[in-house]
């Protein structure tokens, strides 16, 4: 309410200290005081309130105060000093509606100006000047466009730099959730169905041993429905009512939680040898999440596809960067190298990081995966 009242009582003042920044020093007159057009120029800031909310109105009542100037200025004009200094201010004006304002406002505020401007200096000019005078309008005016097309453009690029970079953003996230779930869903899927079949072929000889494996799918997949909730949960909570409160998630997974991996592998049929070199030392969240997905992956893929009986999965600990290496004795072609989601995923998270990792068989037999995830400059956990 007060800015408002503030923007229209501008507006009204505006008459007024226009007319006593003229007429304030009583007297003839040889040639028009550039310190009137100046004091002109400082009354008409009284519309930039105006301006902002309603810019044709504006520049209209600055463009008839210059009018009013002019001829308030009398015959000193006849001596080629015709007081045309004040449409400066039309003309920033003008650049402000060209760099805030659509095109069609844009457009009628420069047709306005112009003819309003190319009159005055015609009727107002001294013969000799007509030219000269015009030409000053015209660069004055054209100057002020192109500013205000610049800043106008220079705005539109970086709004459309910060769509872009949102819809990125929002794309990298899709696809890291995307990775999550398969390497999530993969690997216990492949658990349930090795702890499965072993259940089906001894269920009748040994239905403890049944009992057991069919614990295991329970356990695996109690884990993954859970972690597919907390990711689901993470999804949903930009759709709550802000200052909703929210149930904490749970650590993300790591390094620290490959001994269970290996636990779980091998209560499947397939003993997983940890095997761990250098110092031991927490890692960046985004380093450890991805150094233990490649693990799962890799191990997954042993389960699933290499016939294996065993593998080794190697951490090695160093002051620039974590080695990953996962090695098999299987087949070492269940999967061809670079297709499948799963070696995507690996190659993906690896890239993501500044890291490399290659895939493919053994000349001796097996199927080897090596990562290798650069830690970020200055990272030393004591």
């Amino acid at each position: 309410m007060m800015r408002t009242i503030a923007v229209w009582g501008g507006a009204a003042l505006f008459p007024l200290a226009l007319a006593w920044s003229q007429l304030g020093s009583p007297g003839p007159r040889l040639y028009y005081n550039p310190v009137l057009a100046v004091a002109a120029m400082l009354s008409m800031s009284l519309l930039i309130g105006v301006l902002r909310r309603v810019p044709l109105l504006a520049l209209f009542m600055m463009l008839l105060g210059c009018v009013t100037v002019v001829l308030l200025a009398g015959p000193q004009h006849q001596s080629g000093r015709a007081p045309f200094l004040p449409f400066l201010a039309v003309d920033l004006a003008l650049a402000f509606i060209v760099a805030t304002r659509t095109s069609r406002v844009s457009i009628a505020a420069v047709l306005l100006s112009l003819v309003v401007q190319f009159l005055t200096v015609g009727a107002f000019s001294d013969g000799t000047d007509v030219g000269s005078n015009a030409e000053m309008a015209l660069l004055a005016l054209a100057t002020a466009y192109m500013v205000g097309r610049l800043i106008r453009e220079r705005r539109e690029h970086g709004e459309a730099l910060r769509t872009r970079a949102v819809a990125d953003a929002v794309t990298a996230e899709r696809l890291r959730i995307a990775r999550e779930m398969h390497d999530m869903v993969a690997h216990t899927i492949g658990i349930v169905a090795l702890q499965a079949g072993a259940a089906k072929r001894v269920i009748d000889t040994q239905p403890a041993r049944a009992r057991e494996a069919l614990g295991e799918v329970e356990t695996a997949s109690r884990e993954t429905l859970s972690g597919l909730r907390r990711m689901l949960g993470a999804l949903r909570q930009a759709e709550l009512e802000k200052g909703a409160e929210t149930a904490p998630l749970d650590e993300m997974p790591g390094l620290a939680d490959v001994d269970r991996l290996a636990a779980t592998t091998t209560a499947a049929g397939v003993r997983v040898d940890v095997r761990r070199r250098g110092e031991r030392r927490p890692l960046p969240p985004e380093v450890d999440l991805s150094a233990y997905r490649i693990i799962q992956e890799a191990v997954t893929n042993v389960v699933r596809h290499a016939d294996a009986t065993s593998c080794t999965v190697s951490i090695d600990y160093q002051d620039e960067d974590v080695s990953i290496e996962v090695v098999d004795d299987g087949r070492g072609h269940g999967t061809t190298p670079g297709t499948g989601y799963g070696l995507v995923g690996m190659r993906e998270r690896a890239a993501l990081l500044h890291g490399d990792l290659t895939a493919g068989p053994r000349p001796e037999g097996g199927f080897r995966v090596t990562a290798r995830l650069p830690l970020p400059t200055g990272v030393r956990v004591e």
